[in-house]
């Protein structure tokens, strides 16, 4: 049963590769999506994985390894098998960047995604939230907080054009989501700032198409050392969700699973279950444990996947004034 739950929510920095293995159409090597909806997504293991390796590898990795087992699990082979107290759920697609006539892009969404969103968030127990439009835009139609991605009224996104329609919530979610879940770093004042002015809500089916052909898909080779031509058959194709996107994912916890004697003091909490599922929760998203930005996902060597985290509890949300 899990105690405590959290919103952790991933900003894409460089072009980012969750892989689904090998693709039978004109890409090689898609990126993983939801099977009903075709929404880009990153699957929980990946995440979780992720988040462990980081916790391994960082500066204090010895410091940490007495944590590993409690917090994410114990590893295969030990004598000792039991589940980690902490659990994250699948990153899903909140908002993602479609280039622009105006503004160069503008971030999009849904309402098929925000009601998701919110339906997750509100199980998370958040209870200052924006009110969402009341029904989606309709045919070649949109709602827009600020005017910087538009001209004359109208977004231009690839090649299609969208009518503005005016709601007054659109204003006030786009500041909720640069107040609370792009990036807190004064590096990120910027996109804060543009998020107020270029957030674009699209119909249900417009969006989704865009989130299927508008995706980054980069053409990668291998050369033989000595000629420095193509290897045969070393040319490939790999999708990649593009920067600037925004997931949301809930993370979970539940109490420890391990003996009372080896259970790390930092995890104790108040000596209660509901305690030690916030401590794991607090101890998580604490960036002397876990760094908020890092990579996650495939081509590691090659600069892909960079992150930047935001972690959320209820208590901490910003109302828009």
């Amino acid at each position: 049963m899990f105690l405590e739950t959290r919103i952790l929510f991933i900003y894409v920095e460089t072009p980012l590769h969750a892989g689904a293995g090998s693709g039978v159409e004109a890409i090689d090597l898609p990126i993983q999506r939801e099977r009903t909806t075709g929404f880009p997504m990153v699957q929980a293991p990946g995440i979780k994985g992720a988040l462990r390796s980081e916790v391994r590898h960082a500066e204090k990795g010895a410091k940490n390894e007495a944590l590993l087992r409690p917090v994410f699990g114990a590893d295969a082979g030990d004598d000792n098998l039991h589940a980690g107290a902490f659990s994250p759920g699948d990153a899903r697609l909140l908002l993602f960047p479609v280039r622009s006539l105006m503004g160069v892009f503008a971030w999009t969404t849904c309402l098929e995604v925000l009601q998701r969103w919110q339906r997750e968030v509100l199980a998370a127990g958040f209870t200052k939230l924006p009110k969402l439009p009341a029904a989606q835009p309709g045919k070649d139609e949109c709602y827009a907080a600020g005017d910087d991605a538009l001209a004359d009224g109208v977004a231009v996104l690839e090649e299609f054009a969208f009518t503005k329609t005016d709601d007054p919530d659109v204003t006030k979610l786009a500041a909720w989501l640069a107040l609370n879940a792009l990036p807190a770093g004064p590096e990120f004042d910027w996109w804060r700032e543009g998020l107020k002015k270029r957030l674009i809500i699209l119909s249900n089916d417009d969006f989704r198409d865009f989130t299927l052909h508008a995706t980054e898909v980069l053409t990668r080779i291998r050369l033989v050392p000595d000629t420095k031509t193509v290897q045969q058959g070393a040319l490939w194709t790999e999708e990649h969700l593009p920067p600037e996107s925004l997931l949301y994912a809930p993370t979970r916890a539940t109490r420890l699973r391990v003996n009372k004697d080896d259970k790390p003091d930092a995890l104790k909490g108040d000596d209660t279950a509901e305690g030690e599922a916030a401590a794991v929760l607090d101890w998580v998203s604490d960036a002397d444990n876990i760094p908020h930005r890092f990579q996650i996902g495939g081509d590691e060597t090659v600069g892909r996947g960079l992150v930047s985290l935001r972690w959320l509890k209820a208590g901490d949300v910003q109302e828009v004034k």
